[in-house]
Parts: structure tokens; C-alpha cells; sequence
């Protein structure tokens, strides 16, 4: 298969955001779950375990901050017995006009993801700075290799609660982004941004 393809679907609690992984078909038919995570808001170090099932018997991966309370925080993903899959951070600069993160992999595939549009970037700061209003603005990022090639997209579809379609292509080397990272990178883009 060339393109690997994930629904990520979020509950929003009181005290914790739910996230739902699953497999998705070509025609948009949701599979089983992949993983099930639970992020709680205000966590002074951000760290986000994803299970095999609702109710967390058993972890599969997860990221965590490595510093406490850092705008630029690097996050460690792991597996579940905590060796090291992927990195990524966010590029504070280059975010305050367009949310960027950077991403790799131990093997050494590096990307650079940003909001795909500048123009819904803008107008979401600008909407952000009037207040606490709903932002009706669906925005989309892509992760790329320095020589271009998609290593991972997340788009926001029209629903009630935040779903996203994620895509996760095979590189022209026929590597391809673990599907735990692309997943750990999707809940963040969520929850670390407070989308």
C-alpha cells in the first residue's frame, strides 16, 4: 500500500480531551481502533499515552515533554516499552505567522510541517486575538522532507467535534512515517495548540 490512512476523532471533557485512532478506507469507512488516548488540559509536563482500548489495558505508545512549561518543548515518542520512535517540536519563531513543528524519526527521516494555508494561519490570529470565539475555519497541515516529498498530512473535516483525516504516503525510498508517530504528531497538533 502506498498511502497508509487514519481518522483521529477527539471528546472533549471538563478535564481531559479523548482521542480515538482508527484505520480509514479509501471510500471514508472508519475501521477498528488503533489506539485510544486521553490528554489532561493544564498539565505542567505534557505527556499523552495511547492505548489499545478505552479502557487502557494495555499501552502501545505515547509522547512526553522533556522540559516542564517550554513553548519550543522537545517531545519524545515511544513505544510501549519506552524506546524511542519519533521527536518532533514546535518552532516558536517561525509560529507566531504559521504554526510549524519539526518531526523526525531515529532512522533519520526529518520533516518540517506547517499550516497548509498562510491565509486561514493569519486570519486565526487575528480572529484569536478578539477573543474566546469559535474559530469556523478548518486548517490542514503538511509534513515534508527537505527534498519536498508529503511524509504525513492532517487535514480538519467539517464536524461537531474535532475529526481529522491523516495521511501517511511511502516516500520514494520506500520508507514510510511509523503510523505511532504520525498518530502522537496528530493528537499534539490538537492538543498542544489547543485547536
Amino acid at each position: 500500500m502506498d498511502n497508509e490512512r487514519f481518522s483521529l476523532r477527539q471528546k472533549i471533557t471538563v478535564m481531559v480531551n479523548r482521542y480515538e485512532l482508527r484505520t480509514l478506507a479509501d471510500d471514508g469507512t472508519e475501521g477498528p481502533l488503533l489506539a485510544f488516548a486521553e490528554q489532561k488540559r493544564m498539565a505542567f509536563k505534557e505527556q499523552v499515552t495511547f492505548f489499545t482500548d478505552a479502557a487502557k489495558t494495555e499501552p502501545i505508545f505515547g509522547f512526553k515533554a522533556r522540559q516542564r512549561m517550554d513553548l519550543a518543548a522537545t517531545y519524545d515518542v515511544t513505544d510501549k516499552d519506552g524506546n524511542p520512535i519519533g521527536e518532533f517540536r514546535k518552532d516558536f519563531g517561525k509560529s507566531l505567522l504559521r504554526s510549524t513543528w519539526h518531526l523526525s524519526t531515529p532512522d533519520g527521516l526529518t520533516s518540517v510541517g506547517q499550516e497548509r494555508s498562510q491565509g486561514v494561519a493569519i486570519a486565526r490570529r487575528v480572529i484569536g486575538m478578539v477573543g474566546e470565539i469559535p474559530i469556523p475555519l478548518r486548517f490542514h497541515f503538511d509534513f515534508t522532507t527537505p527534498d519536498g516529498q508529503i511524509v504525513l498530512s492532517s487535514e480538519r473535516r467539517r464536524s461537531l467535534r474535532d475529526r481529522y483525516e491523516l495521511t501517511v504516503p511511502k516516500l520514494a525510498d520506500g520508507r514510510q512515517l511509523d503510523w505511532r508517530v504520525a498518530g502522537a504528531m496528530a493528537v499534539a497538533l490538537d492538543a498542544l495548540q489547543e485547536r
